[in-house]
């Protein structure tokens, strides 16, 4: 990490890296937003709802844990979903260690095993988590799967849990501590996420589609904010966002009958703005079309997904 980030801070503090990774819907934002204490990650059932890496900071005694939750391992059919890959991998070559998040009521997929082979083959410490227990209906074959697990790729922890239950969230804290090294925190001690406001906002808008827009509509969205500003007058905060969409017949579907869909995402995400700000909101929606933007690469870049290399 850019050793500009240090604060000074005293000798007797300690530092985690640790990466989120594996399948898309694995429960990796679930989890980020679970052991952070704050919803700072978009959560929906739909597949590759995170698109970029974030960064989550806990802060535990003298501890700063650092988690980046990384983008799923996916089959790329787009630009997008290239730089998505990417970010996931990258996420993890460089990291004190990784929480690896497979489904338990799904197979171990060939990506996620060749993620697993290369951090078992460059001894990077991984707490292999076997998510969704709460759904897995025969809970014999939980041991199968944690042996396997243990003799192919040595993790420094297995845990089974269940996110949504909070269900086994402490133990792999309890773990992340034993594993921090003496060192300075790199971020200050009460920040969440060095994730923009901006970003956050439209990040939030985006989840809430996802959750109400089926089929191919939720992954052709993107959510730019345009306007963030406090009023000074009063308490509020004025947000305007733009949601761009690959075609026009998906812009009335986002819109809907009399503007029913639009007016109804829209309200639901005021109150998660309003709930993470903590301040009422102001929020003004937008829809414009950009065809196929996920497979242009100025405009995956001017949306503010992924810097050009």
């Amino acid at each position: 990490m850019a050793s500009n980030l240090r604060f000074n801070q005293a000798e007797d503090t300690k530092i985690l890296f640790a990466a989120i990774a594996g399948h898309t819907n694995a429960g990796k934002s679930s989890l980020l937003n679970a052991v952070i204490g704050e919803k700072i990650a978009s959560v929906s059932p739909k597949p590759q709802t995170t698109r970029t890496r974030i960064t989550g900071i806990r802060n535990i005694g003298n501890t700063q844990l650092v988690f980046t939750d990384t983008p799923g391992l996916h089959r790329s059919q787009t630009k997008l979903g290239e730089h998505m890959l990417q970010a996931a991998q990258e996420a993890v070559s460089d990291i004190d260690c990784v929480i690896f998040m497979a489904d338990c009521t799904k197979p171990i997929g060939d990506q996620e095993c060749a993620m697993l082979d290369r951090l078992a083959a460059q001894k990077t410490p991984v707490i292999f988590i076997f998510n969704k227990i709460d759904l897995l209906s025969d809970k014999t074959k939980l041991a199968p799967m944690l042996a396997n697990a243990q003799e192919r790729w040595h993790p420094h922890a297995l845990i089974p849990i269940s996110v949504l239950q909070n269900d086994g969230v402490s133990e792999v804290i309890d773990e992340l501590l034993k594993l921090a090294q003496f060192g300075p925190h790199y971020f200050p001690d009460d920040m969440l996420t060095d994730q923009p406001e901006r970003v956050l906002a439209a990040e939030l808008v985006r989840e809430q589609l996802l959750k109400l827009l089926n089929d191919e509509v939720p992954h052709g969205i993107a959510v730019v904010t345009e306007q963030f500003s406090e009023r000074q007058d009063k308490d509020l905060l004025n947000i305007s966002v733009t949601i761009y969409c690959e075609r026009e017949s998906h812009k009335r579907i986002i819109i809907g009958k009399n503007g029913a869909m639009i007016k109804k995402a829209a309200t639901a995400a005021r109150h998660e703005l309003e709930d993470f700000f903590r301040i009422q909101v102001n929020l003004q929606t937008w829809v414009k079309v950009k065809e196929d933007w996920r497979n242009r690469e100025g405009l995956i870049q001017s949306f503010g997904l992924f810097e050009k290399q």
